[in-house]
């Protein structure tokens, strides 16, 4: 048997509970909240944010609560704070909630890694003063547009021409990364995310947001070249899969004990998710095809069977489809069976 399903077979436990929404969940279940923070950080107060955030989203409500409480419970593994302080953020995709990680939270990751003092991003607009010098004496100068020896305003300062971050070490020595606007709006057109958006006609964050994206995207630039903490490292990889436009698919069991993580697909298996004739064509004649394979897990009767089926449809999967058969095995065991155990009770919310 393989580990992924040992995993979420050991996760099962309790009994039948009722179904609660995500406010009464959030009250509920304070305590996992409690234990899957850092200690200067109250529950209480990230109980009230993630329901300030709630509400203040209404789509939220028509994800599954569970995925939410997910998210929050994720979140608080991480020591960030969802909603107005721009560290984290709660946004529906489909039935899911996923936990969107803004840059205010990727520099205070950056910080507390203990490696860097300090860590910060801007943008350079066109009437801006803007050098860089590379080679064996890096060095960068950036002098904002003023009048009256302030900054002027973002008028004046003209259109956006770039962005930067830099971070300074403990030993007070710094290093940087910057990026044209042209290079950010490459990575803004390779996100996934954003091609999905734009596909069925939504505005995304970078719509919305362009300069914040622009400065996430340097800071996240920079932070892959700094060393990491185990929550920067997780941080950097679920933000990879939200420029892939994948499903988190954060279970409760691991959220709260500490042991999710990201599945990351090779960028050979994004090239081959671009179509269905794209993916059939990727496995050997004789797998069976990816919708054989999800029809069957959708059919099981029972949690045991849905186990076996689960089992049999890992083997003969290919690596880039692993993903989806876990989506449809979690959908299924929904479905089946609800668990109250301390640990995964939300498990057993309806959606």
């Amino acid at each position: 048997m393989s580990q992924t399903l040992h995993n979420i077979q050991s996760a099962r436990q309790g009994k039948p509970t009722s179904v609660v929404s995500f406010p009464a969940m959030l009250e509920r279940f304070k305590g996992e909240i409690a234990r899957a923070l850092p200690k200067h950080l109250s529950p209480d107060r990230m109980a009230r944010i993630a329901l300030t955030a709630f509400r203040m989203n209404p789509t939220l409500s028509e994800a599954d609560p569970r995925s939410v409480f997910a998210a929050v419970i994720q979140s608080s593994q991480l020591g960030l704070e969802i909603g107005l302080m721009g560290e984290a953020y709660l946004v529906p995709m489909g039935s899911q909630c996923q936990l969107i990680l803004g840059y205010q939270g990727l520099v205070k990751l950056a910080r507390n890694s203990g490696s860097v003092q300090d860590i910060y991003a801007h943008e350079v607009r066109i009437n801006d003063k803007f050098d860089i010098v590379l080679g064996l004496n890096r060095s960068l100068i950036h002098e904002p547009l003023k009048k009256n020896g302030f900054p002027a305003s973002d008028d004046e300062r003209g259109a956006i021409a770039g962005f930067y971050a830099v971070a300074v070490f403990n030993d007070g020595s710094r290093t940087f990364h910057a990026l044209s606007k042209e290079q950010v709006e490459w990575v803004r057109d390779h996100s996934r995310g954003y091609q999905m958006a734009k596909k069925n006609r939504k505005e995304s964050p970078w719509d919305t947001h362009f300069v914040p994206m622009g400065l996430k995207t340097a800071i996240r630039r920079l932070c892959n070249l700094l060393p990491k903490s185990p929550e920067l490292a997780m941080a950097l990889a679920m933000d990879d899969l939200n420029e892939r436009g994948k499903t988190q698919n954060i279970g409760m069991a691991e959220a709260i004990d500490g042991s999710w993580a990201p599945i990351i697909d090779d960028e050979s298996s994004d090239v081959k998710e671009t179509g269905a004739g794209d993916q059939k064509s990727g496995r050997e004649g004789s797998k069976p095809p990816l919708d054989a394979l999800l029809t069957s897990i959708s059919q099981a009767a029972s949690v045991d069977d849905l186990d076996e089926r689960y089992a049999k449809a890992e083997d003969a999967a290919d690596d880039g489809d692993l993903e989806q058969l876990l989506r449809a095995y979690r959908s299924r065991k929904a479905v089946l069976t609800d668990t109250a155990s301390p640990v995964n009770a939300i498990v057993g919310v309806a959606k």
